[in-house]
């Protein structure tokens, strides 16, 4: 995420030569991040303000969501910043963890695109859309699309709806979903897809591509603050905190909306608000 957010086409774990790698030997005073878009200059910007704070960090930078959370819940990082809120939730709730939210970054507008129409009205009867196959990523795709009139849910649009609640007789466009790094090359043969901007902007998307959005501000997308996560153990600590507050430094905020084609809205919720998102979406995943 930055919707979740950054891109190589392997679902592979990699560490830049320039970070440390995980399995590292680790020095106890130096705070370990794992990313998903390390090559962006803002975290530059982010480590040097660090070390004018005292305190000294390393990066490891994942191409593989499945990689991040499982990577801090073992101790291979401190923290890790990739995901939203609803992410953390499914990921907890279907590995039996307790990964917390220690402060959010930003929120993004969902975006559908498209390189053979202009709007939603110019897909055909039929036509395919690409999405994510995490399931904790294909609700919010779901209600943009029920909302754009290009697919009925049986039982209505709720957080609670699923792939198996589209009607396929009523829709008029067919889902397939796929890993997301391959969204934004699948538009070369789809009629459109849901693509994170971690993929989007090395793909060369642009505005001009997007046919539909939503507006992230509403209440109800709490869920999808992209957010530091760290170990339930950590949920007090002050270095940690301090990092995740450091990320709205004004010098920081400046650096990421500096950067190409950056569309996120910055948010400070309070930890204590994200948890309570957390832990009601977890039950919700459990039962």
């Amino acid at each position: 995420m930055r919707k979740l957010r950054r891109f190589l086409v392997i679902p592979l774990l990699i560490a830049l030569a320039s970070t440390a790698a995980c399995g590292k030997e680790h020095q106890a005073d130096v705070v370990r991040i794992g990313v998903n878009d390390l090559p962006l200059p803002h975290w530059d910007v982010y480590k040097r303000k660090a070390a004018e704070a005292g305190i000294t960090i390393e990066f490891t930078n994942f191409s593989d969501y499945n990689q991040p959370n499982p990577a801090l819940s073992q101790g291979r990082i401190d923290l890790n910043k990739f995901q939203h809120v609803r992410y953390l939730a499914n990921y907890n709730a279907s590995n039996h963890d307790n990964l917390v939210p220690l402060g959010a970054t930003e929120i993004y507008a969902l975006t559908l695109y498209s390189k053979k129409h202009k709007s939603v009205a110019e897909i055909p009867q039929g036509g395919e859309i690409t999405l994510s196959n995490n399931p904790a990523n294909q609700v919010r795709p779901l209600l943009l699309l029920a909302a754009a009139g290009l697919v009925t849910l049986k039982n209505g649009p709720t957080w609670d709806s699923k792939l198996e609640d589209v009607d396929k007789s009523a829709s008029k466009v067919r889902l397939t979903t796929i890993d997301p790094t391959l969204t934004a090359p699948s538009l070369e043969s789809v009629d459109a897809a849901f693509v994170d901007d971690t993929f989007a902007i090395p793909a060369g998307l642009t505005q001009k591509d997007v046919i539909y959005t939503d507006d992230p501000n509403r209440p109800d997308l709490t869920q999808y603050i992209n957010i530091f996560a760290a170990r339930a153990v950590d949920k007090d600590n002050p270095k940690l905190l301090q990092l995740t507050k450091l990320y709205h430094d004004p010098e920081v905020e400046a650096a990421i909306r500096a950067e190409s084609g950056y569309d996120g809205i910055f948010k400070n919720n309070d930890p204590a608000e994200l948890q309570k998102t957390l832990t009601e979406l977890e039950a919700k995943f459990r039962k």
